[in-house]
């Protein structure tokens, strides 16, 4: 029977073998075991293992780098581990593009002339890179309610590092995302027309996008208190999509509601990657659906440009 001892200095009650800093109320210190869903291990790279006069032979790029490559890799080993969450992902817009394209395709017609399905494809491929900030959201909540984010807040880490590498893993995750699609799309005889040119830049505003809405994510996930609270953001997100170019022109909706979603980013990546594509083009004529390329370049830097700050910023804010 282990035999329990006071220490005369205080009035905590340790046992044998304890530091002298062991108490209820003590921090766990860097050597607590911080659970096996953390990706927390000894492997990880993200322990106090470092030594502290290393950063003097670098300089901060070169530990924001490496920081940001560590949680990359911890990101995408829970995706290795679990991969029924990207086929979770994917299920939806599967889904929405087996319900549009064949349930309602028939119904549904394109201003100008076209088929519906080649219409619809990159307005689903926009959405699907849209939608993917709510998986961030609940990642990064999720990881906050366990306490990974304050275990990474204790670790002689670079600030950036939780935002970037959290992106870096999303944009890796959106690609294999949208390759899938693209598959799928193929072989339900969707085509793009415009050339392996235009289909590569059509591909790269997608993830431009996607890029761009991973620091909303991060930065929701940050603020929202559960993961069961993050999932309700999306009663929010999807009219965000619905209320877009992705389905319909906004030609056919009303005058208001056409503005709307005229200026919603998202339309002007699906009206630009459908021109890129060579796919049917619904415009209705007003300025942003004519410059929808521009706009589809312009709109994922403006959104970077104020999110991505305030996501490193709440993550350094976070209470301990």
């Amino acid at each position: 029977m282990t035999t329990l001892e006071r220490d005369p200095a205080t009035t905590d009650v340790r046992r044998p073998g304890d530091g002298p800093d062991s108490g209820p109320d003590s921090d766990p210190g860097p050597d607590s075991d911080p659970g096996p869903d953390s990706g927390l291990g000894p492997d990880s790279g993200l322990g106090p293992d470092r030594d502290p006069g290393a950063d003097r032979g670098h300089g901060l790029a070169y530990w924001a780098v490496v920081d940001c490559w560590n949680i990359t890799r911890r990101t995408l080993t829970h995706y290795q581990r679990q991969p029924a969450a990207i086929v979770w992902q994917l299920g939806f817009p599967i889904l929405s593009l087996l319900l549009y394209g064949y349930v309602f395709g028939s119904a549904m017609k394109v201003p100008g002339g076209g088929d519906y399905r080649e219409f619809l494809m990159p307005g689903m491929f926009a959405m699907t890179m849209a939608m993917g900030f709510m998986n961030t959201a609940v990642a990064v909540v999720t990881d906050a309610s366990k306490g990974v984010v304050d275990r990474f807040r204790s670790m002689p880490m670079a600030p950036s590092a939780f935002a970037s590498g959290r992106g870096a893993a999303d944009l890796v995750v959106a690609a294999a995302e949208l390759t899938i699609l693209a598959v799928t799309a193929l072989l339900i005889g969707w085509r793009a027309d415009g050339g392996p040119l235009g289909a590569l830049g059509a591909f790269g505003l997608l993830l431009l996008l996607r890029f761009s809405l991973i620091w909303v994510g991060v930065w929701l996930g940050m603020l929202v208190p559960t993961p069961e609270a993050a999932g309700g953001l999306y009663a929010v997100a999807f009219p965000l999509t619905m209320i877009s170019s992705t389905f319909v022109s906004p030609s056919l909706m009303p005058d208001w509601l056409g503005f709307v979603a005229a200026w919603n980013p998202i339309s002007s990546t699906a009206t630009a990657t459908r021109e890129l594509f060579g796919n049917p083009v619904a415009g209705g004529g007003t300025w942003v659906e004519e410059h929808a390329l521009l706009m589809a370049v312009v709109w994922p830097l403006v959104i970077t440009l104020v999110f991505l700050p305030l996501a490193v910023r709440r993550f350094q804010r976070l209470s301990r």
